[in-house]
């Protein structure tokens, strides 16, 4: 079953990682896809691996008019905007005493008020067409607590708060939501820790036999999450590398 063809598809986020390597895979199914991250370089690589169906736009998530812009860039290129993939987000980590109160505060910029400025830009044309779907990166840290990631936890339990509210205000309105949440996954998320002790933790863990997902693997759950006729609403996939037990 391929419902993805000609769809018009929108990820934050969709530089490099799950969000290029989704892009990439909705493209090779038919999917219209505009891809919105800060980095036009990036950008426009990750746009390379489909040029005559991935488009751009250079996107800052934390500032709700930016992210209008690339709704309105999709709906000006291709008519309408039937699925919204909110997938940017970083992970700071660090113990609460250590107090690194710009990561608390970037963190939550990014990983939920970029979930809410996406709903909220995306929203008015969804219920105008009386369809869509609305999806955010979450992450198994969004379902288990551990040490050195309470804020990094925190904004994840958040971002299934928001998600699961958003589909009881309006799946009335035959708009469908869900949530991907991976477990360990080898891309350059990393480089967001800014840990350097729980930096190399997570490293040598995902360096372990199945240790660790690739951002394709993540890729495949989100497409098939998209790829789902209009009565079926997966509202969540906690996808982990066999090898992790957190």
């Amino acid at each position: 079953m391929n419902l993805m063809k000609d769809k018009v598809l929108v990820i934050t986020g969709g530089s490099s990682g799950i969000g290029a390597a989704t892009a990439k895979l909705a493209a090779e199914q038919g999917a219209q896809v505009v891809i919105g991250a800060r980095n036009e370089q990036q950008l426009q690589k990750a746009a390379t691996a489909n040029p005559e169906r991935i488009s751009y736009q250079v996107t800052d998530v934390t500032n709700q008019d930016s992210v209008k812009a690339l709704i309105q860039f999709a709906i000006t290129k291709f008519g309408k905007v039937d699925i919204l993939y909110n997938n940017a987000g970083i992970m700071p980590q660090g113990l609460l005493r250590k107090n690194k109160a710009d990561s608390w505060q970037k963190m939550l910029n990014i990983n939920v008020m970029g979930v809410l400025n996406g709903i909220a830009a995306v929203l008015p044309s969804m219920k105008e067409q009386g369809h869509g779907l609305i999806m955010a990166t979450d992450s198994v840290a969004g379902h288990v607590l551990y040490q050195g990631s309470a804020v990094y936890n925190g904004t994840k339990f958040a971002v299934r708060a928001i998600m699961e509210g958003l589909r009881q205000e309006e799946h009335a309105n035959n708009i469908k939501t869900g949530i991907i949440s991976p477990g360990a996954v080898e891309t350059n998320l990393l480089s967001t820790v800014g840990d350097d002790d729980i930096k190399k933790a997570v490293e040598n863990a995902n360096q372990q036999k199945n240790g660790a997902l690739s951002a394709e693997d993540v890729a495949q759950s989100a497409v098939f999450m998209m790829n789902q006729p209009e009565n079926v609403d997966i509202n969540e996939i906690l996808v982990r590398p066999t090898g992790q037990n957190v």
